[in-house]
């Protein structure tokens, strides 16, 4: 698998956008940022849009999405929890907001339940809960015996997440940077010190740590972060990068 990364930040400017990953370019992984960094073509050849939860940041491309495959004769197969389409539904696509494209067949959702595997294009996908502030699952997506997790946002306390996976690549928000460790606390955001706990964890339950990715990072504290991971990677003898818009990975 091809991983490319669109998206892999908190906010938006003209060097960061919102987060999306794209798999193959068959798969993308949140749509905070698709369609301004996708041509035409490409979109219309997307095979599926996996939500992780409702928040605009995650959810923000998928009405100019479905519009773009409305005007060219295609359809948007989303994949996400009730709260999902909910948020889309009665927000958004709601005929006021932007056009109702629930009631039209362009748009194909698909509600998602936690620990249920199910099948997009050739990948095995696992919806797996994580700690929010709102209902959110992250993704196991696996390949050819291959596979990686991506949280989406997700706070401390993930000992039960872990149980359910086992990827060989962790792709994972890390917010904000140790001085922001309560406030990563009482939103359910990680910072390195967080981040930290996890990954011991992790490796006290499956009894190693894949390869980590950080993602979703606020660019005003990205230098604090990347000091602060280093140091957390050296702590608990690890390999740990931060994700950027443009990287590309393979898994």
């Amino acid at each position: 698998m091809k991983i490319r990364f669109l998206g892999a930040h908190n906010t938006e400017t003209n060097t960061s956008g919102l987060m999306c990953l794209l798999i193959d370019e068959r798969v993308a992984l949140d749509a905070g940022s698709m369609t301004s960094r996708m041509p035409l073509a490409a979109q219309l050849a997307i095979k599926a849009v996996l939500v992780t939860h409702p928040h605009y940041d995650h959810i923000r491309d998928v009405p100019m999405l479905t519009m773009n495959c409305f005007l060219n004769g295609g359809k948007v197969h989303t994949y996400g929890s009730q709260a999902v389409k909910d948020a889309l539904s009665g927000q958004i696509l709601n005929g006021k907001i932007y056009s109702n494209f629930f009631a039209r067949p362009v748009m194909d959702f698909h509600i998602v339940e936690p620990n249920t595997p199910f099948s997009v294009d050739k990948y095995q996908v696992l919806p797996v809960n994580v700690n929010h502030s709102v209902p959110a699952n992250g993704y196991q997506v696996t390949l050819d015996g291959r596979s990686f997790f991506y949280t989406g946002d997700t706070g401390p306390g993930l000992e039960k997440c872990w149980g359910h996976i086992s990827p060989e690549l962790l792709i994972i928000e890390v917010t904000a940077s140790n001085r922001f460790t309560d406030f990563g606390r009482d939103s359910k955001h990680l910072t390195p010190q967080l981040l930290k706990e996890e990954l011991s964890a992790f490796r006290d339950i499956r009894g190693y740590i894949p390869k980590v990715v950080t993602v979703h990072m606020n660019p005003s504290l990205e230098d604090e972060i990347a000091i602060e991971l280093k140091e957390v990677a050296a702590a608990i003898k690890c390999n740990i990068s931060l994700g950027y818009e443009g990287l590309e990975l393979e898994c």
